[in-house]
């Protein structure tokens, strides 16, 4: 047996296949399932099964797609019922995959109520345990997806799941879906598969005798819930259509009646961007950031480098449901008139003790408890297009932007230009080096 480990790390995921005796089993597949099924080709494999833990609420599922054009069996969990033909998994009711393969479900609800982790046997010894949403490393499934009024009763629900998984045997190896950058799990982990034994061992989690204390740690500081999750889970119910066609038009201008996402590199869009657009730089997160701050699945058009290859921004769109790229524009001749300024540490602390200076945080708040800068404008990114532009923050003066890494600061410096603001944005640094530079200045 093997199992290979494809990550996609902007969603914080990972899809799993593993191989046994020429025979394949697909878990938890992200949308473009190309890469997965020239994996099981090169390995000489048959894709015999395609199993889902859970109607995802990060991503839209290939599975579907998967299981049509392999003909291989589409398991999902038998609470799930999605509109399309599947194999319902129930209880410990054995799949025999033949070979001396057999796939286990284990109800374990939690992360969502229909939730089922898979236990892979051989030979009838269990070996592996996909865990999908529940049993993380180092940590479990998120329970307050699906609103606060079933958060508490989820996360009761998954201390008994993660109790379940944890009396496995110790050498079962632990392959779950959600990781790290996932805002699908209760806490980070850098990690990304385990065993049963390091995790009863390391697991905070599994320290936690109490399900009402339980429950407390998994609710008590939870991350903000990206726009685009409310989609993942009715698309995933209904069913996803293919992939659309990754090669888009070239413009000589912005299609009409559609966002202008411009994903250059920041120091690019710094030279002067399409009025109106909004600066998401390609990197693996861009399909997270622009799935959650515009509008959902409205048009969209990319503005790119020469040369520049926007595949990967079609694809990232695309797993998270948004196929309406209507094109790409490279060149932008003289209408690039709105810009914001990049800063390094040296210059935005020197700027930043200056008397007109005004600074805005653009950081989480879970961040912000952790270091905190006096007098900032707090606002986390997703809030600037949700509530607006903080009042505190006048358009007549800089307006300083700061988050961990310059990251989201250079997507809220695009909208700050694109409202009339003057933004002054710290790059490759974030407010933690500026405390800190701050404190060494005044010792000094």
């Amino acid at each position: 047996m093997d199992v290979m480990s494809f990550r996609t790390p902007g969603l914080g995921d990972q899809t799993y296949l593993l191989t046994h005796e020429g025979m394949g089993v697909l878990v938890d597949p992200q949308r473009d399932i190309d890469r997965f099924l020239r994996a099981a080709a090169e390995c000489a494999a048959e894709v015999r099964f395609v199993l889902e833990t859970h109607l995802h609420n990060d991503y839209v599922s290939g599975a579907e797609q998967a299981a049509l054009r392999t003909g291989a069996e589409l398991v999902l969990p038998a609470a799930a019922a999605p509109a399309y033909r599947h194999t319902p998994a129930f209880h410990l009711e054995d799949i025999d995959g033949g070979g001396g393969l057999t796939l286990r479900p284990v109800h374990t609800p939690g992360h969502t109520p229909e939730h089922t982790s898979y236990l892979v046997l051989i030979g009838g010894e269990p070996v592996a345990l996909f865990s999908g949403g529940s049993l993380l490393v180092a940590s479990a499934g998120r329970p307050d997806l699906l609103g606060p009024d079933r958060a508490r009763s989820l996360a009761r629900l998954q201390y008994v799941s993660l109790r379940r998984l944890a009396a496995l045997p110790p050498d079962v190896g632990l392959y779950p879906t959600h990781g790290k950058g996932s805002f699908c799990t209760a806490t980070g982990s850098g990690k990304l598969t385990s065993t049963i034994g390091a995790e009863r061992q390391d697991n905070p989690l599994l320290a936690i005798e109490d399900p009402e204390e339980f429950a407390d740690a998994l609710l008590a500081a939870p991350m903000p819930i990206p726009g685009f999750y409310r989609h993942m889970g009715p698309a995933n119910t209904l069913g996803v259509p293919p992939m659309p066609p990754m090669s888009v038009p070239e413009l000589g201008r912005p299609a009409a009646g559609t966002y202008v996402v411009d994903v250059r590199p920041r120091e690019a869009q710094t030279r002067g961007m399409l009025p109106g657009s909004l600066g998401i730089e390609l990197d693996d997160d861009f399909g997270s950031w622009a799935g959650w701050l515009l509008p959902y699945r409205h048009p969209i058009t990319l503005v790119a480098e020469p040369g520049q290859d926007v595949t990967e921004a079609v694809t990232q769109l695309a797993q998270v449901g948004v196929d309406t790229v209507r094109g790409v524009v490279r060149d932008l001749g003289k209408d690039a008139t709105q810009a914001y300024e990049l800063l390094d540490l040296d210059a935005f602390v020197h700027r930043l003790t200056e008397t007109d200076a005004q600074f805005l945080d653009v950081r989480m708040p879970s961040e912000r408890e952790r270091t905190r800068l006096a007098g900032a404008v707090e606002r986390f990114l997703p809030d600037l297009f949700t509530q607006g532009v903080p009042a505190e923050l006048d358009p007549e003066r800089p307006v300083l932007v700061a988050c961990a890494s310059g990251r989201r600061a250079s997507i809220a410096g695009g909208l700050l230009a694109r409202e009339g603001y003057r933004p002054l944005v710290l790059t490759d640094a974030g407010v933690a080096e500026v405390v800190a530079a701050l404190h060494q200045r005044d010792d000094a």
